[in-house]
């Protein structure tokens, strides 16, 4: 197979990425700013490594010049992936990361166009965010084709990276959004709770917040009114509508922002090894339109930074192995069954 680079690869997910293409036969390049992190890494794993900073251009493209794909794992992506997508744009690589970070979908899905004119492919959301969620959408848009409002509802655990803490902390100055008429609305944190019934036959309190899909979904299905949701913890919905507005106000300082973001890496537990293998994440997704119909599914898969892992480095596969240009969803790129090659992954439809 064609060489193949993870960026980011000694962080959490990094380094889980590189053990599952690892285990699937593969040889990446690790990549990263710290040469010393990526020396004992590369070390233990017996594998290349590049150390490179995104801030040059030129040293950007010069890594990336000969290899196929990059995997790009080091958030916050608000900040990272402008660079990397220039960088393979002017190389030809294709380009592949973990975000879920609304503008950086955005900021990708602007290069369309001259992502098909360079036959360079450009896959944002690889992974938990938003490889699950997206291919449901779609599967339940495709059974209702006439759908004018999505819902999409997610149960995920707890337990979060040091870079998935920075990212939420970066994007909460952004408040709350929905998608209205084919355009992102503000809505109000904390409100819109509801409760829904998952697959395993728990009901759990979720709340609306501003998930990637609110822009793949609408890419993926066309569907113009969006709302996502997330299970929350006791005490979450008081604590937003009380201090929603006013902890948007605090971290609207660039200043204040940097240091909570440091703060929130800190104190970040991700899921260990057996957390990874036991727990799971469930997701359902509701499609109706204006004359009464709906579909629904359920999703059960993996626990969330495990099916990263697996979902990443099988997007990496697909986009070597197949011709493949322009700005994608995953669901886009390889349909709403994608989901389904990852173990452990089963869907439940609604039958009409």
């Amino acid at each position: 197979m064609s060489t193949w680079m993870i960026y980011g690869a000694y962080g959490y997910t990094g380094r889980l990425i590189a053990q599952e293409a690892l285990a699937r036969g593969h040889r990446p390049v690790l990549a990263g700013r710290s040469r010393d992190a990526l020396v004992e890494m590369a070390h233990d794993l017996g594998l290349p490594f590049h150390a490179f900073a995104l801030d040059d251009p030129g040293a950007v493209a010069e890594a990336l010049y000969g290899h196929a794909a990059v995997l790009h794992c080091a958030g916050p992506f608000v900040h990272t992936s402008a660079p990397m997508v220039q960088g393979c744009l002017a190389t030809g690589c294709h380009y592949v990361d973990i975000t879920g970070e609304i503008p950086v979908f955005q900021q990708i899905f602007a290069c369309d166009e001259t992502a098909r004119e360079r036959g360079v492919a450009l896959l944002p959301g690889a992974g938990f965010d938003v490889v699950p969620s997206d291919c449901l959408a779609k599967h339940v848009a495709e059974r209702l084709p006439t759908a004018t409002h999505l819902e999409l509802h997610i149960a995920a655990g707890e337990r979060t990276s040091a870079g998935t803490a920075r990212s939420v902390v970066e994007q909460l100055p952004q408040g709350g959004l929905v998608r209205a008429n084919g355009r992102l609305v503000e809505h109000p944190l904390g409100q819109g709770g509801k409760t829904v019934r998952f697959a395993d036959g728990v009901e759990r309190r979720v709340l609306p917040i501003p998930w990637g899909d609110l822009e793949t979904a609408w890419h993926s299905t066309g569907i113009d009114h969006i709302t996502t949701y997330m299970a929350s913890p006791p005490g979450a919905e008081a604590a937003l509508k009380l201090l929603g507005a006013p902890l948007r106000r605090v971290l609207g300082n660039a200043r204040i922002r940097r240091a909570v973001v440091g703060l929130a890496g800190d104190f970040a537990r991700p899921p260990d090894a057996g957390e990874r293998r036991t727990l799971r994440s469930h997701f359902h997704v509701v499609a109706r339109d204006e004359a009464g119909g709906r579909a629904e599914a359920w999703l059960e898969a993996p626990e969330p930074y495990a099916l990263t892992a697996m979902t990443a480095v099988r997007i990496v596969e697909r986009l070597i192995a197949e011709k493949k240009a322009g700005a994608l969803t995953p669901a886009m790129a390889f349909g709403a069954d994608f989901v389904l090659e990852i173990p452990g992954v089963r869907r439940l439809d609604v039958r009409a």
